[in-house]
């Protein structure tokens, strides 16, 4: 339900908004160790000269399991991201690079 982790995945690890300094809810989601995914995610948006947001939702339509990703855009710039993501393709490798940090977790606020 969030795709882009409330805009984690799509800017620096440590870098503070609006949104995440009043997010109590949102606080308690990210752990430190999530960081790698960001960092994961970065790399491949670099080396690709793509957005974050677009890897992050292109890694997320490769999901068997979804079949319709909920995108709450705010801006047209959103739009654009979550479309360009139906193009790109990633790799088997990058696919496991963004995979490999990640740990499961129970499920929060429900």
């Amino acid at each position: 339900w969030s795709p882009l982790a409330r805009g984690r995945l799509t800017r620096d690890w440590g870098t503070v908004t609006e949104r995440s300094a009043n997010d109590n809810f949102g606080s308690r989601l990210y752990l430190d160790s999530d960081r790698s995914i960001v960092e994961a995610v970065t790399r491949i948006a670099n080396e690709r000269g793509v957005p974050r947001a677009q890897v992050a939702l292109a890694w997320l339509l490769h999901q068997d399991t979804v079949v319709a990703p909920i995108v709450g855009a705010a801006k047209p710039h959103h739009i654009e991201d979550a479309v360009a993501a139906v193009e790109l393709e990633l790799t088997d490798k990058e696919i496991e690079e963004l995979q490999q940090p990640y740990t499961p977790r129970a499920i929060s606020g429900h």
